[in-house]
């Protein structure tokens, strides 16, 4: 059942979400910036100690095997990716690796990953933090940038935090040994941080308009289509991995691609469409939900879905089909709700 005081939470406090069923690779030796730089879509050779950047894997023909985010930390790069592909992205790295000096290890089960979001979260994990001696105060961590990391310390134990907002505008991740995860969570709730369960989280990340890999995102997408090229993409890098297939759409194609991924507003009171659900508009079939919520700040149903280019602009009306009744959805900005 959903949580009001959970979602109250995330938007007015501070909410503790344990991430810990997500997937961790992490990359270790001194070649590890460059082996990548030709595997990613983003500009990871540029990355300095305490620096991030979120990122795609692609096939040759610039479909998606995975995204992920990744940080270097000075001594190792550590990524995190959704779990059911977390295995392939691995052997894929280490499939490829020949004199290079790398060395690429899963360390899902071993490493535990706490996410704190909502206004408060800086100000409860710098008090974490203080009490195991760090000298970060919430001022530090709200200044850090996207996937900009720091290391520190719990009870003698290496962890390091990362700058996250895939909930919204403010959050962090602690990364720690999976032995201490208890600990760790029970300091975060002791500094004012309530617990938030993955139904929650869900309706917060739909709200902020951030795709997912197995949900918006597929193996048949290609990264415009899901509009995340800002994000994923570096214009200005070496060759990598299916970069002919994306500056051909981007340069011959104008960056137009035959569908986009989109925000779907529904009326309030209509039942929230299940993912697979069709759009139409006018007399044809032109996409597909692929992530739908009840919105408690907008008091609507939300959904994210794609449809056929013709039909991206905002404002645009469309059909859902919710228990095979057609009901209508404007086409809208994204985030839903402002970070």
């Amino acid at each position: 059942m959903f949580s009001p005081e959970q979602y109250r939470a995330l938007r007015d406090g501070a909410g503790l979400v344990n991430r810990s069923d997500r997937g961790r690779v992490r990359l270790t030796g001194r070649d590890r910036r460059d082996y990548l730089q030709g595997l990613l879509t983003n500009d990871i050779a540029a990355l300095s100690t305490g620096s991030g950047c979120y990122a795609c894997l692609l096939t040759a023909q610039g479909r998606m095997i995975a995204d992920m985010y990744g940080v270097e930390t000075g001594e190792t790069i550590l990524m995190d990716l959704e779990p059911p592909v977390t295995a392939r992205v691995a052997s894929h790295l280490e499939q490829f690796v020949f004199s290079e000096d790398v060395e690429v290890d899963d360390v899902s089960g071993s490493m535990a990953q706490l996410g704190v979001f909502g206004p408060r979260a800086a100000d409860v994990v710098s008090r974490v933090l203080a009490e195991q001696g760090s000298p970060l105060t919430a001022t530090d961590l709200e200044g850090m940038a996207v996937l900009a990391n720091r290391a520190w310390a719990w009870r003698g134990a290496a962890a390091t935090v990362v700058r996250r907002d895939d909930l919204g505008d403010l959050g962090f991740d602690l990364l720690i040994d999976m032995q201490h995860l208890a600990g760790v969570a029970q300091a975060v709730r002791d500094a004012g941080a309530v617990d938030v369960d993955a139904a929650v989280a869900e309706v917060c990340r739909v709200e902020s308009g951030r795709p997912v890999f197995g949900k918006d995102m597929a193996e048949n997408t290609i990264p415009l289509e899901a509009g995340i090229e800002d994000r994923a993409i570096s214009l200005t890098k070496g060759c990598y991995v299916g970069q002919e297939i994306i500056i051909r759409v981007l340069h011959r194609g104008h960056g137009r691609v035959a569908r986009r991924l989109v925000g779907l507003t529904l009326d309030p009171g209509v039942a929230v469409p299940a993912p697979g659900s069709a759009i139409r508009g006018s007399d044809r079939e032109i996409g597909t939900i692929t992530s739908a919520v009840l919105s408690p700040s907008l008091g609507r149903p939300i959904a994210l879905g794609y449809v056929h280019r013709d039909f991206v602009e905002p404002g645009t009306a469309v059909l859902v089909l919710v228990t095979d009744q057609p009901v209508t959805a404007v086409v809208t900005h994204l985030p839903f709700v402002a970070n």
